[in-house]
C-alpha cells in the first residue's frame, strides 16, 4: 500500500505565495506521473499540474505562468509552488501518483485546503 500526506496549505493574501508538498511513502517500486488536482466548493475535481517521473511539465491554462510543480525523486516527494495567487485558487488541493512497474496503480492524497482573501 502506498500514503500521499499533503502539506503546506493555508490562508494567503491574493498575489501570496504558497508552497505545497506531498510525499509518498510506503511499498513504492517506482513513482511514475504525479499530479495535483483542485477541488472548489460546489465544483468538480480539476487538474492543476502533472510531471513525468523525467520532469517533464503541463499545466492548467488557469495557472499556467504563476504555478511550477516539481519532484524530488529521491524524497518521493512532490511541489506545487504558488505564486501570483488569486481568489479563485481557493480550493482542496490534492495530489496523484501513478505508481509501479508492471501493474500500476493511482494513489490519492487527503487533501490540503489552500484559502486566497481577496
Amino acid at each position: 500500500q502506498v500514503q500521499l500526506v499533503e502539506s503546506g496549505g493555508g490562508l494567503v493574501q491574493a498575489g501570496g505565495s504558497l508552497r505545497l508538498s506531498c510525499a509518498a511513502s510506503g511499498r513504492i517500486f517506482r513513482i511514475n506521473d504525479m499530479a495535483w488536482y483542485r477541488q472548489a466548493p460546489g465544483k468538480q475535481r480539476e487538474l492543476v499540474a502533472t510531471i513525468t517521473s523525467a520532469g517533464s511539465t503541463n499545466y492548467a491554462d488557469s495557472v499556467k505562468g504563476r504555478f511550477t510543480i516539481s519532484r524530488d525523486n529521491a524524497k518521493n516527494t512532490v511541489y506545487l509552488q504558488m505564486n501570483s495567487s488569486k481568489p479563485e485558487d481557493t480550493a482542496v488541493y490534492y495530489c496523484n501518483a501513478n505508481v509501479g512497474i508492471y501493474i500500476r496503480n493511482v494513489y490519492w492524497g487527503q487533501g490540503t485546503q489552500v484559502t486566497v482573501s481577496s
